[in-house]
């Protein structure tokens, strides 16, 4: 496997409705946002792209996926559509990731996007309802804001989770949003601010759960040679992992904890995994990308996540699923203080899903831009601003590290990347 570096990335503001651009325009502006800032590259070093969109419904177009690629100027280079929920940008940015490791390329655009406000609300709901098994759940009603309001109920009833510990999650990516122009939504808000809001699901209101969005996210990936020619910041893809699970919840049998480096099976004797207030494809996600990237501590050894937070109950979950705290205490991590900017590991320093949005096939690649910005020091440079949101790295003696973790269904597709400061 050759080393592959990330060297540059471009993201469109996601908006509740974009609807005087259509998707082609969206990820045009997002690909030329990401050449300017490689004024060296050009398109005939580029080999090939991947492109990631989540349904079809929303565009009312099949093979969307090329159309884009022909108006960035890439056609007749191979490309190639992936889709897997809400991990479909996780899981592009991994392929495109795969076609420079193995060789077959040396330089390669991911690209993503979604429109989902050509439809309305309940029927983009409907759409991402699909993405539930349609023989058993979806007749019965399924639908996702049901499905994580059921797995937080479960999260409360075993480790004692609160619904103040659940708006402490909405209220620091609101606040960190508040630095990103990026962002969708900037808001300052306080606990009664998201209890009051609209129910959507007990315990879930409104201000809990991320909103469909329009919008596109690029990144630019190479092979060593290409990345010192073209940048003097090159970042590096130091691992990947993925997990997988059962579709249906009520399939997933109980068993041992999947342990990571750092924790002891006695830890968990008495704990009934995964249940359904846990994520098994992210616990396995997060041990192969923690094995492919030397990482014995992620708390000590990360100096920031941008996780899949489309609900604050699941960002609580994966702080668990990442060993960030032991199984139980997602809780009482939020609660702390630790997954604030300015705790011992930040969590969505950009404002995550709950602020920028989620326009499925950008967020995950859109998470990959932002973590590339923090790792090269540039977050002040592509935000206007005075760098607030900027990460400080934890430690001199090994380079700044990054993971961007990306998440489907009720944990059926889940993605973990790591990258790392290579200069």
């Amino acid at each position: 496997m050759r080393p592959v570096y990330m060297i540059s990335g471009g993201i469109t503001k996601f908006r509740k409705s974009e609807s005087r651009k259509s998707f082609r325009v969206m990820v045009k502006e997002a690909f030329d946002y990401a050449m300017r800032d490689v004024p060296k590259l050009r398109k005939n070093d580029i080999d090939g792209t991947v492109v990631s969109y989540f349904s079809d419904h929303f565009t009312r177009q099949l093979k969307a996926g090329v159309m884009a690629v022909d108006m960035c100027g890439l056609v007749p280079k191979p490309t190639i559509r992936v889709e897997g929920g809400g991990a479909t940008g996780g899981l592009c940015f991994q392929e495109a990731y795969r076609h420079v490791a193995s060789g077959w390329m040396d330089c390669v655009v991911a690209m993503g996007f979604e429109t989902m406000s050509r439809v309305n609300t309940w029927k983009g709901n409907e759409f991402i309802a699909l993405a539930s098994d349609t023989n058993f759940d979806y007749p019965v009603g399924g639908f996702y804001s049901g499905y994580y309001a059921m797995m937080v109920v479960r999260h409360m009833h075993e480790f004692g989770t609160t619904v103040e510990q659940l708006a402490k999650v909405s209220i620091k990516n609101h606040k960190n949003a508040l630095h990103n122009i990026w962002a969708q939504k900037h808001l300052n808000l306080t606990i009664e601010d998201v209890r009051r809001a609209p129910m959507v699901a007990y315990p879930l209101t409104e201000l809990d759960i991320c909103t469909m969005s329009d919008g596109a996210a690029v990144c630019i990936l190479a092979n060593e040679k290409i990345a010192e020619r073209m940048t003097d910041r090159p970042v590096r893809i130091a691992g990947i992992g993925a997990g997988s699970d059962a579709m249906r919840m009520a399939d997933r049998p109980h068993g041992g904890v999947i342990l990571l480096p750092h924790e002891e099976a006695k830890w968990y004797k008495k704990l009934k995994y995964p249940g359904v207030h846990s994520f098994r494809a992210g616990r396995s996600a997060a041990k192969m990308v923690y094995e492919k990237a030397g990482i014995r501590n992620p708390v000590e050894e990360l100096d920031f996540i941008e996780l899949h937070d489309a609900y604050t109950s699941s960002e609580i979950q994966t702080y668990e699923d990442l060993g960030l705290c032991r199984y139980g205490e997602g809780g009482h991590f939020i609660e702390s203080g630790a997954s604030e900017l300015r705790g011992k590991m930040p969590v969505n320093p950009s404002g995550g899903l709950l602020a920028c949005g989620h326009p499925v096939g950008a967020t995950g690649l859109m998470q990959a831009v932002f973590a590339f910005w923090q790792l090269q020091g540039a977050i002040a440079k592509h935000n206007n601003s005075d760098g607030f949101i900027q990460v400080k790295p934890k430690s001199k003696s090994r380079p700044m590290r990054g993971l961007i973790h990306s998440h489907a269904g009720t944990g059926t597709y889940i993605t973990c990347t790591i990258l790392e400061r290579a200069f």
